[in-house]
């Protein structure tokens, strides 16, 4: 397992992270949860990544109550502040929800503090100084050790950094967009002006855009698959085009350079993704440990992904 810098910053990360997004408090008990995390720490991941909104709290409580086995030095937990819930102050990234946000998912989490606390989407309704002041207290206030965005715009992004240098705030070290084999052009080109400029770091999630890249869904949407349990994932996937007979087209030549090298799709996919040098870790979500297992011999893969697989890879993808 290699280790790698959030962006410029000193934090160091696992190259694979596990998520909880539609899997803890969804899929996952915290017995079944439990064996995972345990599975992933072993194998050398540090990097656990949960949100408020994640099975409305639930992911973050379980995923609490399983990191009290280790000793809070040895992992690195994230979460998420947006949507908190119904109600006029609970969602946005207003100080209020901000602040009142954290300190709720620090409670589930039974932590004192996390390392790092995103921005879970921008908020058009807030002003972008009252939300950097808010994560400036957070920080200062040692609930977060950093902060950082999420699906955020490169506009939006620089709008953020200048104001954290107009009010001598500490500024966002990291983004999480999704970023796989189907959808690249915001991480490859959109951020390009703010890798270099900020030094800001990618936690990347949904590497195998909501299992497309497993190849399960090649024939069609087999019952109690993701899309089948989450109709609306395969709603926003519809709308997207992600669910296109071209993206299945890309998707089976995909498979075929994965055979040639002895791999699985997802195996590939999530290799490709890692030499990416910008991509700080890769956010795994896993039902079950079979899942997690195979997922962690793409660390073997990568090194298998030469220049000419990888332009092969190109003519696909492109």
């Amino acid at each position: 397992m290699e280790y790698r810098k959030v962006g410029k910053w000193g934090l160091k990360i696992s190259e694979l992270g596990l998520g909880s997004w539609l899997t803890f408090g969804n899929q996952l008990d915290v017995d079944n949860a439990q064996k995972c995390i345990r599975k992933a720490f072993d194998s050398g991941i540090n990097f656990f990544d949960t949100a408020e909104a994640y099975a409305r709290g639930m992911a973050e409580f379980i995923l609490g109550q399983v990191l009290k086995e280790f000793r809070r030095e040895d992992i690195v937990v994230t979460t998420k502040i947006f949507w908190g819930g119904e109600g006029p102050n609970k969602t946005g990234l207003s100080k209020k929800h901000l602040l009142e946000g954290t300190w709720n998912s620090l409670k589930r989490l039974q932590l004192d503090y996390v390392d790092i606390v995103y921005c879970h989407r921008p908020d058009p309704d807030t002003p972008i100084e009252e939300t950097v002041f808010a994560m400036d207290q957070i920080i200062r206030s040692g609930l977060a050790l950093y902060w950082g965005t999420s699906e955020w715009s490169a506009e939006q992004l620089e709008n953020a950094h200048k104001m954290c240098e107009k009010l001598n705030c500490m500024h966002p070290i990291v983004e999480q967009p999704q970023y796989n084999m189907l959808s690249r052009k915001r991480v490859e080109v959109e951020y390009l002006p703010i890798y270099e400029k900020y030094g800001m770091g990618l936690t990347t999630f949904s590497p195998l855009a909501s299992g497309l890249l497993t190849g399960k869904y090649n024939e069609g949407i087999p019952k109690g698959s993701r899309l089948d349990r989450f109709p609306e994932v395969q709603k926003w996937m519809k709308e997207s085009g992600m669910l296109s007979k071209k993206t299945f087209e890309k998707i089976k030549k995909l498979d075929g350079i994965a055979k040639q090298i002895g791999a699985s799709l997802s195996q590939l996919s999530l290799a490709w993704i890692l030499k990416n040098p910008r991509v700080s870790s890769v956010i795994l979500g896993v039902s079950k440990i079979e899942q997690l297992e195979e997922n962690l011999e793409a660390l073997k893969v990568k090194e298998k992904l030469s220049e000419d697989v990888m332009k092969e890879i190109e003519k696909v993808i492109d």
